[in-house]
């Protein structure tokens, strides 16, 4: 995840309010909001919610060689968001304030930062590569090739492929929603190809080939962290009442790709994904899912493919665990391919038969030493004298 969906940070905001979770950082970002945990009422109530929000409108990442834009357009630099952004923020911590009232107070204390990265996955690395090879992939990039060479000689980039064009339409997105004029060659029909190229890079990523290994080592790493937060908010005596995560498209895609509910198209400026936990009349629990990609309506209801909206606590636990890597660490690590266990094998039996030649060859030096002195073999019929 890199060039601007990459980079991660999580914060902790102890009874903070939510229009107050604005900032300037595009990292992977974490509030959490504690109080007393309520009694349990009479009836169904909300007992904890998780939010996983992306950010605001924002400069582009970089601009492209070619591209008469360049970063003195751009009052805060490349990568920074804007006052756009900043005002997306801004409704959506109003929306979610309107929408959880009463379930959180008005309090509010930062009390730290903390990093919160993804290292290097050489197995993750080489399920791309893997990627590139399968027919879906070779199809889809012999079908663009004619205009993935058009892009790269109007932009001036290098070695454009279906992952990278990406790049290309965030750039002209941001001239674009700024009143930018684009170039002519940016025509709308060309804006409509790079956006479908955008969704594919996203699949490309997260599905496409072995989507549930790559949940596994992506979205899964995520959802190992929400899994663990309702399981405590649910067992806890006191705990949470809400935690935020501030990121990416990438993550929300990720993690949406990994559940299954994915729509196909890339999460909006400031839409959030919303896991709420509640406390039935029977003491149970259960999670529902929403996601809010459009300001002027209500969150749309997700769940997951076997089981209802509503889902029961255990029953979301049971389906979310083959998604879950085990030992991340352990996981990513590169196995041992066909090809190479055929090399392998393939030396032991070379190494083997050089050793039995090795061994015949010393068995008969040893054994022509042994002969006695002036003993020689006479060939039948040879003269005596």
């Amino acid at each position: 995840m890199a060039g601007g969906r990459s980079g991660s940070r999580r914060c902790c905001c102890w009874g903070a309010p939510l229009p107050l979770l604005v900032g300037r950082s595009l990292g992977l970002g974490l509030g959490l909001l504690l109080l007393p945990a309520v009694p349990p009422a009479q009836g169904r109530s909300l007992r904890f919610v998780i939010l996983l929000y992306r950010h605001g409108d924002r400069s582009p990442v970089k601009a492209y060689p070619k591209d008469p834009y360049q970063e003195g357009e751009w009052p805060q630099g490349f990568g920074q968001l804007t006052k756009e952004g900043m005002l997306q923020h801004w409704e959506l911590g109003q929306a979610l304030r309107q929408r959880y009232q009463g379930f959180l107070n008005a309090s509010y204390h930062r009390e730290e930062l903390l990093k919160f990265p993804l290292g290097p996955c050489p197995r993750f690395e080489q399920l791309q590569n893997e990627t590139r090879q399968s027919p879906e992939y070779q199809n889809e990039t012999a079908q663009n090739a004619k205009f993935l060479e058009m892009v790269a000689n109007e932009t001036g980039v290098t070695d454009l492929t279906l992952e990278t064009a990406w790049n290309i339409y965030d750039t002209l997105f941001c001239e674009q929603t700024h009143g930018l004029p684009l170039p002519s060659w940016a025509s709308p029909q060309t804006m409509r190809h790079l956006q479908q190229l955008k969704d594919l890079s996203f699949r490309f990523l997260f599905g496409m080939y072995q989507p549930t290994e790559k949940a596994r080592l992506q979205g899964g790493v995520l959802l190992a962290e929400i899994r663990k937060n309702l399981t405590w908010a649910a067992s806890a005596s006191q705990h949470p009442k809400l935690l935020v995560y501030s990121a990416h498209d990438t993550t929300l895609v990720a993690l949406q790709m990994a559940l299954d509910i994915y729509n196909g198209e890339q999460a909006p400026y400031a839409s959030c994904h919303m896991f709420e936990l509640y406390q039935e009349d029977n003491g149970n629990f259960s999670v529902e899912m929403y996601f809010r990609n459009d300001s002027t309506k209500a969150p749309w209801p997700l769940a997951l493919l076997r089981c209802s909206q509503s889902c029961p606590l255990a029953d979301f636990l049971r389906l979310t665990l083959p998604l879950v890597p085990e030992n991340w660490e352990q996981e990513c690590q590169v196995t041992s391919s066909l090809a190479d266990t055929e090399v392998i094998v393939a030396l032991a039996v070379c190494g083997s038969i050089l050793f039995l030649l090795i061994l015949l060859l010393l068995t008969v030096l040893f054994r022509m030493q042994a002969q006695p002195p002036g003993y020689r073999h006479i060939a039948d019929g040879e003269d005596h004298a």
